[in-house]
């Protein structure tokens, strides 16, 4: 079977409902999703989306992504992400998304790693109300169709070696030829692959093994955040994540004798570091975070659905301590793009955590990501739109047969091997990055 469109888009996060929504009513979209439409990590976002403040805020906002990102970030991309900072946020109120405010003003948080507030939240639940306001968004769109527990099993490419569509199948295990003139892949990070992740675990950075198999470029494969304090639990599947921006808001971190031993503000990585290290210092496996310096209003009001949480786990964090550890959270490298979000394969895009821009360098300054996924999937719409616009679309000349001899079936005939091998690939791939640095 063979399905056309315009655009295919691999992914329902903030990436890949922002860059449908940058494209004219006139332009055929397909978007697909690996699960419910509503399974993807930017739903999970808590803390909030960073804003450029005014301009006497500029020199310290990139001065702090430069500094969590260790200096190995593209000063190009993060200047493009902080200058299309108000424009984003303009952009996502007109689609009926709802920051905090006092009166007229924003209300700003912090979180480690940033010199002063400059994060936007809705309560604690700010992924979830952005990526929720655009998906409404995108539903009302007569141009864009999305398929849920639909997966991508390849790109397809012509004889120039450009892509021309995708290889899905949906849950029954049935098989769909995507021509489409232009791809782009949003299909979030690879935090599926590991034991303790914040992520959803059907994320397993399919999109990166299909990369090396294409000969596409990808950098920083080995770029892995940590986030330092997610719930501790025993029970198997995803772990809570405990927003930075508590411990923006003053909680601090303890030790088994309810001690303070370090920095709670400082970037990810290190406060991570400073964690593990307290945690084999007192034998155990967890520390405790306190919110004894927020008020119970505060805990209430900014953070109901981490409290929620905690109290179904046993836990107060009004009156008592929360046990927390640090989990694989968030991939800072992915499929090499420019600032256009083209990668190395004519015709195929890739946005947010799929995509490696260099906004984040080493190490993501926390609340980034929100913000640089619809940065990056705007501005490929944009090279798209142009593109279709000057050009047409060049699937439209291939022909139904010549399509299809364009895919061996052969190859998909055991998807659960087929995926299994894509996550070995990955893994194997990190484990090569990370024996080349040691």
């Amino acid at each position: 079977m063979i399905k056309n469109a315009d655009v295919v888009i691999v992914g329902t996060g903030a990436a890949g409902l922002f860059c449908a929504l940058h494209f004219t009513e006139d332009i055929r979209i397909l978007i697909i999703t690996k699960d419910a439409i509503d399974k993807s990590d930017s739903f999970l976002a808590q803390g909030g989306m960073c804003m450029l403040r005014d301009e006497d805020d500029y020199n310290s906002y990139f001065e702090d992504t430069m500094k969590a990102g260790h200096y190995e970030n593209n000063p190009q991309s993060v200047e493009i992400m902080i200058r299309s900072s108000q424009k984003i946020v303009s952009e996502l109120n007109s689609y009926g998304v709802e920051f905090e405010k006092n009166g007229r003003d924003y209300l700003f948080t912090r979180e480690g790693g940033h010199s002063r507030p400059r994060i936007l939240f809705h309560e604690d639940i700010t992924g979830k109300e952005i990526t929720s306001t655009l998906l409404d968004n995108v539903l009302k769109r007569k141009n864009i169709e999305v398929l849920e527990y639909t997966s991508m099993l390849d790109i397809i490419c012509d004889k120039d070696n450009s892509c021309c569509g995708i290889v899905m199948c949906n849950r029954d295990g049935d098989i769909t030829l995507v021509r489409a003139g232009h791809t782009v892949l949003a299909c979030g990070g690879l935090g599926g692959l590991y034991k303790h992740s914040t992520n959803f675990k059907h994320i397993t950075g399919d999109a990166l093994a299909i990369a090396y198999n294409h000969g596409i470029e990808v950098e920083h494969i080995s770029y892995i955040q940590t986030h330092p304090t997610t719930l501790y639990s025993e029970k198997p599947g995803r772990r809570f994540l405990i927003s930075e921006s508590v411990r923006g808001e003053g909680a601090i971190l303890l030790n088994r004798n309810k001690e303070r031993f370090c920095d709670e503000l400082m970037p990810r990585d290190i406060v991570t570091a400073q964690i593990r290290k307290q945690m084999e210092k007192d034998n155990m496996p967890y520390v405790w975070l306190s919110m004894e310096n927020i008020t119970e209003d505060e805990i209430r009001n900014h953070f109901p659905n981490i409290l929620g949480q905690c109290l179904k786990e046993g836990y107060n964090p009004v009156s008592g301590y929360i046990p927390v550890v640090p989990a694989q959270h968030y991939f800072m490298g992915g499929i090499k793009v420019n600032s256009m979000g083209r990668t190395s394969m004519p015709h195929l895009y890739a946005a947010g955590e799929t995509s490696c821009n260099g906004v984040h360098g080493r190490n993501r300054l926390a609340s980034n990501s929100l913000l640089e996924s619809m940065v990056f999937a705007e501005r490929a719409a944009y090279a798209i739109q142009q593109e279709i616009t000057s050009k047409g679309s060049q699937c439209k000349n291939l022909d139904d047969d010549y399509f299809t001899h364009l895919v061996n079936y052969e190859d998909y005939k055991d998807i659960d091997a087929l995926i299994k091998g894509y996550k070995s690939r990955v893994l194997n791939e990190i484990k090569k990055e990370e024996n080349r640095h040691e």
